[in-house]
């Protein structure tokens, strides 16, 4: 008998597709970006193209105008996706779009989808998701948002948000707020749809950061907004997915989000590494090449050993998926190894290209300070670490060996 690692032929058709939009399209865009093109022109003709070549929302099912790609094809897309600040968004796969789209299409009513889906999945506007708050941190459930009735038809809300990514540039915002404090732990808290901009829901600014900034960085990505929400009606239709299930939507958005994050770090390293070797083939220092230098040779081995755990990991994570298997487990490892794994990678590919890795010249230096976020955001690596490490004693528990929370039943 063969394992069979084979990926589908119509998968690597479409994989390689994708990889040559990224590099005759996506890049050379992000240098007229640079040089000064309007950024909705360069955006708005990248997205015709685009959808044009059927390359357009990957993971919505085809009767939404989607790809309906399954989770294995979709990781490979997103893994090429990466190389590109305006890969996913060529392709109207973004975030924190792509992961509110999928609630939406999962919980929306009809009124729902009609209203507010339709036109995200047509690119006509974007969407930020208002959950995290600065006394809750980490935890969501320490949440202080308080949605209460006015009357049959009205919720009123009142509380802050914080780091709601692409706020400043969104048209409309899903914010958790808390509905019941009587009720257990994680059926407190509902979801609803704010249509921006809104007098009760206050962008207060964008929160500075360590990432390097620039003129194209704010609205590329929105920023991460601080918001203050004030007496904020919202019509009960725009309640989603019903009273209670907020959190347990939210944990869902947010599993896809960190895979995203994931799968778009492996296509950022793979860049920072071929341009690292790019970089020490043609380089030759006290009359030797860098590539025949066994301590270059041994940081590049290293490199590639991170992307190659990565990509199993991601395939193995699809392939559960695919099949309807639990994927927590394996979520949480890989969320953490991941971010740790771009950042070992970029810092590496700075170090080969020495003072010129350090300057702005090339974009590693940009990446090295926005990817030190990804340890942080979609839950710090302390409390995936956490959750992990409790699996893994209750594995033990439960049949006296710890197999089964690190992957022992992948085969």
């Amino acid at each position: 008998m063969a394992i069979d690692f084979e990926i589908p032929a119509e998968a690597k058709v479409l994989r390689e597709r994708v990889r040559q939009w990224v590099q005759d399209e996506c890049i050379p865009a992000e240098k007229r970006l640079l040089d000064g093109d309007d950024y909705k022109t360069v955006l708005g003709a990248l997205r015709t193209k685009a959808r044009g070549q059927g390359l357009w929302c990957p993971f919505i099912p085809e009767e939404y105008g989607g790809m309906g790609l399954g989770p294995l094809a979709n990781a490979l897309v997103q893994m090429e996706l990466g190389q590109s600040y305006l890969g996913a968004l060529s392709m109207n796969t973004q975030g924190p779009d792509d992961a509110t789209m999928m609630t939406l299409l999962e919980h929306g009513t009809p009124y729902q989808k009609e209203k507010f889906l339709k036109p995200l999945l047509n690119g006509e506007k974007r969407i930020c998701y208002s959950m995290t708050e600065k006394a809750a941190g980490a935890d969501a459930t320490g949440m202080q948002t308080r949605a209460e009735k006015k009357d049959n038809d009205t919720y009123v809300l009142n509380g802050e948000k914080w780091f709601s990514s692409a706020a400043s540039v969104a048209d409309i915002a899903v914010v958790m707020a808390k509905t019941d404090p009587d009720a257990p732990r994680h059926q407190q808290f509902s979801t609803f749809i704010v249509e921006l901009p809104n007098p009760g829901y206050n962008i207060k600014r964008d929160i500075p950061t360590m990432a390097l900034e620039g003129p194209l960085s704010h609205i590329l990505g929105g920023g991460h907004a601080e918001v203050e929400i004030k007496d904020l009606e919202v019509p009960a239709e725009n309640l989603l997915g019903g009273e209670g299930n907020g959190f347990n939507m939210g944990q869902h958005r947010l599993a896809y989000g960190r895979l995203r994050h994931g799968m778009h770090n492996v296509a950022m390293a793979q860049r920072a590494l071929d341009m690292a070797t790019a970089h020490i083939t043609q380089r030759t220092t006290f009359g030797k090449g860098l590539d025949e230098r066994q301590a270059v040779q041994f940081m590049l081995a290293e490199c590639a050993s991170e992307l190659y755990i990565a990509r199993l990991m991601l395939l193995h994570i699809a392939y559960k998926a695919e099949n309807k298997m639990d994927i927590r487990q394996e979520n949480g490892i890989a969320k953490v190894f991941l971010a740790n794994m771009v950042h070992k990678v970029v810092d590496t590919a700075i170090q080969l290209h020495g003072a010129l890795g350090y300057s702005r010249d090339t974009p590693l230096a940009a990446w090295y300070t926005h990817i030190r976020s990804q340890r942080l955001v979609d839950g710090p690596d302390e409390v995936h670490k956490w959750t992990t490490g409790r699996n893994v004693i209750k594995a033990f528990k439960a049949t006296g060996t710890t197999a089964g929370a690190c992957g022992g039943d992948m085969l």
